[in-house]
């Protein structure tokens, strides 16, 4: 047993002088009993030589690698204690003595990482990012990640280093659906969310578990101070508003003006009718029959299918800039180009069906009707959306009925379903 006295001489020497002499001389002559030493709430001579940020004392004890294991009445490791006492130098060491210590969790669940970001020590966590990022991404109580914890204790600085190097968690909600804007919302840090909406992408309209998006919480916060700026930063400019309305340049878009492209293509190869296959007087080997036989037409046919194939590859090289969909003029004329191949093929179609057909008036008569049918019926859908959008927006800029809102949430839940259904008929059109 090591005597109070004794105890109260490496206390001193540890927290108050840090007097390495002492230290070693003690060390020197109880080698073994380095681990018995215990202090307040369980914390050993590394626990407290972090805590108070004697570099010489950390350096003397960094050798017993043991001590940096040890866990206190909170299940707090040393790097636990650097980390929230922003010790940089005995982090670093401790970092080195023990790096599986950046995993362990203390009594709150969280690892040094965590408690790092808690008290807004910036120095350490650039420290641990260096030896080990993976830690930072563990999640704590109520699924809620570093950067919740940054909003939580209204830590601004640590939360803008953590989004630089982890940006892919921005947007990650916790067990109640609550983004990190959510919560900067709920805390009222008008700072932190100015930072988020024009530094960062997170989703302005995210809803969490209540169907509530940022703005709405705010509508219902009893702090009207600033009320009007923060409105302004949550809402969608007026550019994005638009883009919402139209499908998202997606993956689909690509695999539909892709094939498009192919279709425009093989029909420039192999036109309908097919080509001679020998020399005459009349004609070469390889030129298209309907040349011949339906002169006019044929220059129609080529004239819409290149506009196919070129608006297509258009499409495709505007929507492999990866621009953002919010930039308007990047939007319309990508859909300008997609709606401009999807027309050009259907007449390319129409030209290829009256060619081949026995009975070309016939084939004729009933293309026209069905295509005047297509474009009044998305017409109409295009132009529902807009005015949809247009009055709801008037709407919901005067009132915040709960009703209201509700009533929303079901129309763009059916307006999504139509959208899908409109968008998996094209496909389906065309393969």
């Amino acid at each position: 047993m090591i005597e109070e006295a004794e105890k109260k001489k490496l206390y001193d020497a540890v927290v108050r002088y840090g007097d390495e002499e002492v230290l070693q001389k003690w060390l020197v002559e109880n080698p073994k009993q380095v681990g018995e030493v215990s202090f307040a709430c369980s914390r050993n001579l590394l626990h407290l030589a972090a805590m108070h940020g004697h570099e010489n004392i950390v350096d003397v004890l960094r050798s017993h690698r043991q001590l940096a294991r040890d866990l206190d009445s909170q299940n707090s490791t040393p790097l636990h204690i650097a980390a929230a006492n922003g010790r940089i130098f005995a982090a670093s060491k401790l970092l080195l003595i023990a790096p599986e210590t950046c995993w362990w969790r203390d009594c709150h669940g969280m690892n040094p990482v965590h408690v790092a970001a808690v008290n807004g020590r910036v120095s350490i966590l650039e420290e641990m990012f260096r030896v080990n990022s993976t830690p930072s991404m563990e999640r704590v109580h109520r699924g809620e990640t570093v950067l919740h914890l940054c909003i939580k204790h209204d830590r601004l600085e640590a939360l803008q280093f953590l989004v630089d190097k982890l940006g892919e968690l921005v947007c990650a909600k916790n067990d109640d659906g609550d983004t990190i804007l959510h919560l900067a919302v709920r805390f009222n840090q008008p700072q932190t969310i100015r930072y988020l909406v024009e530094d960062t992408k997170i989703e302005k309209q995210a809803r969490n578990s209540m169907g509530k998006t940022a703005l709405q919480i705010w509508k219902e916060s009893p702090d009207i101070s600033n009320y009007s700026e923060i409105e302004k930063l949550l809402k969608i400019p007026s550019t994005k508003k638009i883009s919402k309305v139209f499908p998202n340049l997606s993956d689909m878009t690509m695999v539909v003006v892709g094939l498009i492209a192919t279709m425009a293509f093989q029909a420039a190869i192999s036109p309908p009718g097919g080509v001679w296959q020998e020399d005459t007087t009349s004609h070469k080997a390889g030129d298209a029959v309907m040349a011949y036989t339906h002169p006019k037409l044929y220059k129609q046919f080529v004239r819409v299918n290149n506009t196919a194939f070129v608006s297509s590859i258009i499409t495709i090289f505007l929507i492999t800039t990866r621009q953002p969909s919010g930039r308007i003029l990047f939007l319309l004329i990508s859909l300008f180009a997609m709606w401009v191949s999807l027309a050009s093929i259907a007449l390319s179609y129409g030209a290829s069906i009256m060619v081949v057909s026995p009975s070309a008036e016939t084939q004729s008569q009933s293309l026209v009707p069905v295509i005047i049918i297509v474009v009044v019926v998305s017409l109409g859908i295009i132009g529902f959306i807009f005015l949809y959008s247009i009055v709801r927006e008037w709407y919901l800029h005067r009132t915040n009925d709960p009703a209201i809102e509700k009533i929303e949430a079901s129309t763009n839940k059916v307006l999504s379903q139509v959208s899908f259904v409109v968008r998996g008929s094209e496909s389906a059109q065309w393969l």
